[in-house]
């Protein structure tokens, strides 16, 4: 596998954009770090079920209650909890931290979508349903390594990326010349800047703030 690869993206609003694809190790240590995490809430979730269960079956045998089907019912609730908080905890974290968990956050990666947008709610939850399949056998690894885009099946089903976070040049963001202070005054007076959605404002952000890492070409075009 190629290390350092790159993808380019195009936006619907015609910027080009190039990102540094994540890399097999530092999605591997991500995915390590939120097992981790989830692993100890799955325990605190299992220690307070049964201690809920164990109070319940001894209130019916006190209530002298019939409780043949509640074990089963009980564990049966308490294997849904369990996969709602498996694929909850990736999903609420990617929409949250605009697709970032803990464990992504901590490695500096990020999932987008393939046109570079942030990812939505609909995204992250297929992407959390189908990581049981790449999990199992190691599908997704497999997946990743032959891809040119590194996409496990997750990715591919809900048209994602995951991409290292590239953070902007301090020396380039704090360059602003005189000509560009003048422009920004005057801006508002020579534009309509009302009829730009926040996704408008946030495709020019990103442009300006990754366009010195950008080949010429896409950073001209």
């Amino acid at each position: 596998m190629r290390l350092f690869n790159r993808v380019s993206l195009s936006t619907p609003e015609s910027v080009e954009l190039e990102f540094t694809l994540a890399g097999i190790g530092n999605r591997t240590l991500a995915l390590v770090i939120d097992y981790h995490i989830l692993a100890a809430i799955l325990i605190g979730f299992w220690i307070l079920w049964s201690f809920f269960t164990l109070g319940l079956l001894s209130y019916f045998d006190k209530a002298r209650v019939n409780y043949t089907a509640a074990p089963i019912w009980l564990l049966a609730i308490a294997f849904l909890v369990s996969f709602v908080l498996f694929t909850g905890y990736f999903a609420f974290f990617e929409v949250v931290w605009q697709g970032q968990t803990p464990g992504k956050r901590i490695t500096k990666i990020r999932v987008i979508r393939d046109d570079g947008r942030p990812i939505g709610l609909s995204q992250a939850v297929l992407r959390s349903l189908l990581r049981p399949i790449d999990d199992f056998f190691f599908i997704g690894v497999f997946f990743i390594l032959l891809g040119k885009q590194e996409k496990r099946l997750g990715d591919w089903a809900a048209g994602t990326l995951v991409i290292q976070e590239q953070r902007p040049d301090r020396k380039s963001t704090l360059a602003i010349s005189d000509q560009a202070r003048t422009l920004a005054i005057e801006l508002p007076t020579l534009a309509d800047l009302s009829q730009l959605l926040p996704d408008d404002f946030a495709v020019v952000q990103t442009y300006l703030s990754r366009r010195y890492t950008m080949e010429p070409q896409a950073r001209n075009d």
